[in-house]
């Protein structure tokens, strides 16, 4: 957060826009709260596609439009033949950090299957992803630059979803508005794939409230948008989904 103090405080002494490197979705959070909280200064958000987790900052002085300031960003493919070998968000990220791109250097990673991953990374890290990048897991792979219009990220689709659950567990809620069983959900959860309000948490037990926003890397957003008790003393719950 001091890196981004100090770029904040760059861009009204400098009168300029200013790009922050990638953020992980909590950190990003927490500095556009931080940020909509001033007069002086804005931000703009930008992961090279509307519901994207990882992005970049576009920081201004609040005089300064930032309409098409949206910061730099890059798109490649990394491709390899999957199929014996299927790899996770986990797995390219390691790789790419093992390459020696930083974490701060790429943003979201759209998985591909048995044929790979897109991702979307600053393009001043282009020329190191494009050589020192050779494997993913046991799997052999070349990186090319992609053209925008193959990223390969569906329009955001919005469904609203009620389910009456026994509690307000979040491998219950969260198997419920994800179509996934409780069992798979728990572990995901255990293993640290599930965020709430943009934070990892990693006990099942966890009980979700109204407005908690609950995201899975690939499998969108789960919004609790609210919560009655039956005659039953069961709970009835609102949520919507986005993906």
């Amino acid at each position: 957060m001091s890196a981004i103090a100090a770029l904040v405080d760059t861009a009204l002494k400098t009168w300029s826009v200013l790009h922050t490197p990638f953020l992980p979705p909590d950190e990003l959070a927490a500095v556009l709260t931080d940020i909509g909280q001033r007069v002086d200064v804005h931000a703009q958000p930008w992961g090279g596609y509307p519901q994207a987790e990882r992005c970049r900052l576009a920081i201004a002085p609040a005089e300064l439009s930032l309409d098409d300031q949206r910061p730099p960003l890059a798109l490649v493919r990394i491709s390899g033949n999957f199929l014996f070998d299927p790899a996770t968000y986990i797995d390219f990220e390691s790789a790419l950090e093992a390459a020696g791109v930083a974490a701060d250097d790429y943003g979201d990673i759209i998985l591909l299957g048995e044929r790979g991953a897109q991702a979307i990374v600053n393009p001043d890290s282009l020329p190191l992803i494009t050589t020192a990048l050779k494997q993913v897991r046991t799997v052999p792979v070349t990186v090319d630059p992609c053209p925008w219009d193959q990223l390969a990220v569906a329009p955001p689709q919005t469904k609203h979803l009620t389910t009456v659950e026994a509690s307000l567990r979040l491998d219950a809620v969260a198997s419920a508005g994800f179509g996934l069983s409780r069992s798979k959900m728990s572990e995901w959860i255990s293993s640290g794939m599930v965020r709430v309000n943009w934070h990892v948490v990693q006990h099942p037990r966890y009980a979700v409230k109204v407005n908690d926003l609950i995201t899975i890397r690939g499998k969108g957003r789960l919004v609790i948008q609210g919560i009655q008790t039956t005659k039953k003393n069961r709970y009835r719950l609102e949520m919507e989904r986005t993906r």
